[in-house]
């Protein structure tokens, strides 16, 4: 859970009536964030475009570390012989799974 300073959390009201100073404070890195609350709930945190920017790269590489993930699963199974393989019934039974309830 993100935690928030006292001047980092303000009304819709607020925010609105300040949002140029809002701005510039988190523009010029002087506020990391600030959460909007809509009856003392957040409903939104502003951040700077640099921040956001930086998140959805993290998000990217996550994605595509686990796209990598994935493919490796399948090349690791199209590797396998099929005498290996189990059916699914033996699989229900080790997951105590009840196949007729499905």
């Amino acid at each position: 859970m993100v935690s928030y300073t006292q001047n980092e959390l303000l009304s819709i009201t607020d925010f609105a009536k300040s949002l140029s100073k809002v701005l510039g404070e988190i523009k010029e890195q002087t506020l990391e964030k600030v959460g909007v609350l809509k009856n003392n709930k957040l409903e939104a945190v502003v951040i700077s475009t640099d921040e956001y920017e930086r998140l959805k790269e993290i998000e990217n590489k996550m994605e595509m570390l686990e796209h990598k993930e994935i493919f490796e699963i399948i090349q690791n199974r199209k590797e396998t012989n099929k005498s290996e393989y189990i059916s699914i019934d033996t699989m229900a039974e080790k997951f105590n799974i009840n196949m007729s309830a499905l």
